[in-house]
């Protein structure tokens, strides 16, 4: 049994411990990336958390993006998808790692592993490249390649913090359509 002073002290040291991790939360927040965990590998059954489709079935880079407290990462068929639910400010959960494919290095039609870390990648958004959902940003690991990537296919050459979120709306390009 603990005196008035040591219950007192316990109780300071448990408020403060806490508070520090939540503390080190809040300053990661929402939109973390500091993580444990490595890159899995797409199967014939990893699904698009967003709309059920088959990661396999499609051309173009995907995302995983794993949150603290679950073992499995969200899949993403496109980077756009994760792009969007990531600048979202309503998203709550604490993301530890998202990994993208590097597309100077995978297949195009037929992407496979080359997982980089999403926030260090290079982006190509505007490209006549399409992947899962149409229009997509081709994810690079080096700037020469993003920039060569963009030479050919045409599009503008962004760092992950450089992407807002009117950039990554997504309505499959409806709203813009004159054609409708």
């Amino acid at each position: 049994m603990c005196t008035h002073h040591t219950c007192q002290s316990r109780r300071r040291l448990l408020i403060a411990g806490a508070a520090a991790g939540l503390l080190a939360a809040c300053g990661q927040g929402s939109q973390g990336t500091a993580s444990t965990v490595g890159p899995l590998e797409i199967d014939r059954g990893t699904s698009c958390a967003l709309d059920g489709m088959l990661l396999a079935d499609y051309p173009g880079p995907k995302v995983q993006m794993h949150y603290a407290g679950l073992s499995r990462p969200d899949w993403f068929c496109d980077t756009i998808e994760m792009f969007n639910i990531y600048l979202n400010p309503e998203q709550a959960r604490l993301v530890t790692a998202i990994y993208v494919q590097d597309m100077g290095k995978a297949d195009w039609m037929n992407p496979q592993g080359h997982w980089i870390d999403a926030k260090t990648a290079w982006y190509v958004f505007g490209s006549k490249r399409l992947g899962a959902m149409g229009p997509t940003a081709a994810s690079f690991s080096s700037e020469a390649d993003a920039r060569a990537f963009a030479a050919e296919h045409g599009g503008n050459v962004l760092r992950f913090d450089e992407v807002k979120a009117d950039m990554v709306v997504l309505d499959g390009g409806a709203l813009h359509d004159q054609a409708m």
